[in-house]
């Protein structure tokens, strides 16, 4: 779901979206704290290199970059409101002006969880606007994040069998 927020004079998107998965909350939470998370969870084309990612807590930073085919894209997120429930990754060097992601799960039941995934951002102007609208656009998003409910239903779900 896209909406867009007014803050004082500025407009921002807001995507939202939501999944189950057929696994108790502790593994989803354990699987999105695994710092190898974010390499299983982006679709190919898209090759993650990490520089940097300490272990999920109040503060930890991951760097890496996106390649999307030849293009880089170097991203520094900073975690907070880290919990047995979700976490927050806000963007403090990257491609947008503004991008800030919380990640909730919920159980549903005792094997079944609720994943929620809710962004804040803006665009950054210029050309470096345009080239992340295009990559973070409502296409692009909605097409990441459904990759990323199956890759956690593969990933989480495969291994309770």
């Amino acid at each position: 779901m896209f909406r867009i927020k007014t803050i004082g004079d500025k407009t921002m998107p807001i995507f939202h979206t939501s999944f189950t998965v057929a696994a108790p909350l502790q593994a989803v939470a354990a699987f999105h704290d695994d710092t190898r998370t974010l390499r299983k969870l982006n679709p190919p084309p898209i090759i993650v290199q990490l520089h940097r990612v300490d272990p999920l807590g109040e503060g930890s930073v991951s760097e890496f970059t996106l390649w999307m085919g030849p293009l880089p894209i170097r991203w520094r997120a900073v975690h907070s409101q880290v919990g047995p429930n979700g976490f927050t990754d806000t963007q403090e060097r990257g491609p947008l002006a503004y991008w800030k992601h919380t990640h909730s799960f919920t159980a549903v039941d005792a094997r079944t969880t609720r994943v929620n995934e809710h962004i804040d951002y803006e665009y950054a102007p210029g050309l470096k606007g345009v080239f992340s609208c295009l990559l973070f656009g409502k296409p692009g998003l909605t097409f990441l994040f459904a990759y990323r409910a199956w890759a956690t239903r593969r990933a989480v779900e495969e291994k309770k069998r």
